[in-house]
Formats: structure tokens, sequence, C-alpha cells
């Protein structure tokens, strides 16, 4: 599909991507709280975090949608993780690879530290590589992110606003995780984070996760 339609289809459905999003990331706020977030309305009830959070995740929807010449590299996962913590994280670790550890909440495994010359290399090893199709780059990208944990926080979010972009200038859908799959998901993404195996995972999300296209 070209890529004109993908992008009808997202704007059509903006708001249930940023929702499920936003529930994967354990940010606890229903379909009808986002939409009123995202219409610039409202909300009663909710933190100033989880209303911050839906709006950087419209930001950062719109910069993916709004800018087809920019690459999928490395520099533009910066300028999403930006757009997508804004306001959540201290300015010194927007845009930046952490340099402080964290832990995984369902598993003792801890992700080594990110360094950027590693990083680029990697990212670009799995941009170019021509055996595969552009959503199994996307996926394996979404997937990479996710488990490298190089950012302090929204690391999920990041992944797969950065794999969508691949995705929608591609022509290739949207990955998006439906409420019921989540738990799913979250199961399997433990287990790839200790095994490092991301074939089942991978396939499950093929199978399950990409919208906009008859596959």
């Amino acid at each position: 599909m070209p890529r004109e339609g993908i992008v009808l289809i997202v704007k059509r459905n903006i708001v249930d991507y940023i929702w499920k999003s936003a529930n994967l990331e354990g940010i606890n706020v229903t379909y009808l709280e986002t939409k009123n977030i995202y219409d610039g309305g409202i909300v009663n009830g909710l933190t100033v975090d989880n209303i911050i959070a839906i709006n950087n995740l419209k930001y950062a929807w719109e910069f993916i949608l709004e800018n087809p010449h920019i690459n999928s590299d490395y520099k533009t996962l910066l300028e999403i993780h930006k757009l997508t913590c804004d306001k959540l994280v201290l300015d010194v670790n927007l845009g930046k690879l952490r340099t402080t550890p964290v832990n995984i909440g369902g598993t003792k495994w801890q992700p080594a530290f990110p360094f950027e010359t590693k990083i680029k290399e990697e990212l670009d090893l799995l941009l170019n590589d021509e055996t595969k199709s552009k959503t199994e780059i996307a996926l394996e990208i979404m997937l990479y992110i996710m488990r490298s944990q190089m950012f302090i926080d929204g690391n999920k979010r990041v992944a797969m606003l950065f794999a969508n972009k691949i995705m929608i200038d591609n022509g290739c859908g949207i990955i998006s995780i439906s409420q019921e799959n989540q738990p799913t998901f979250l199961e399997k993404l433990i287990k790839y984070y200790e095994t490092g195996d991301n074939k089942d995972l991978k396939n499950w999300l093929y199978e399950t996760s990409i919208d906009g296209l008859n596959l």
C-alpha cells in the first residue's frame, strides 16, 4: 500500500494506537480519557505525568506522519525519544543513552550499558539487511531497542514508534498490540529479554499485531 494510504489509516485510528501504546507501558488511561487528552479537553483523576505522556505520544506520531523525508536512523531515534519523554525525564536524559543501570520487572536479567558506537553499528546492520522484508526489519529493530533498554525511560514507546516509522514509510502497515494480547506480549518479551532469541516473539507479532493490511 502507498505511504499515503497507511497515513490515512493511522489518522483515523490515532487515538486507539496511542491508548494501546500507553497501556503497554503501564500508563493507566482509558480510551475515552486518551481521546479527551488528544482533543485538548480537561480530564479529571489522572496524574499530570499521564496527561503529558499521552500528549507526547501525539506529538511523536505527528513527527512520524509529517516527516517522510527524514531517514529512520540513530538521529531520528533520539529525536523520537525527546518527543516521547519530554517533561517526563530530566532534560539531561532527553534523547541521550542512559548512563545508569536499570532493573526490569518480572526478571532478574539486566541489560548491559548502551554505548553509542555499538548501538549505531548494530542499528545500521539491522536497517540495511537486504535479506529481510521491511516488516521483519521493523519488528527486529523494535525488539532490539526494547531489549537494549538504551534510554532511562520510555523504551517500549520509543521502540514501537521508531519501528512504525519504518513500517509507514515503506507501506507495510502499523504495529499495534491489542489490549487482549498485551499480557501475552509482555510474557514473551520477558522470555526474549532473558534468552536474546526473538524468533518466537517476532513471529507472534507478525501474526497478531500488524494493522492496516490484509496479510
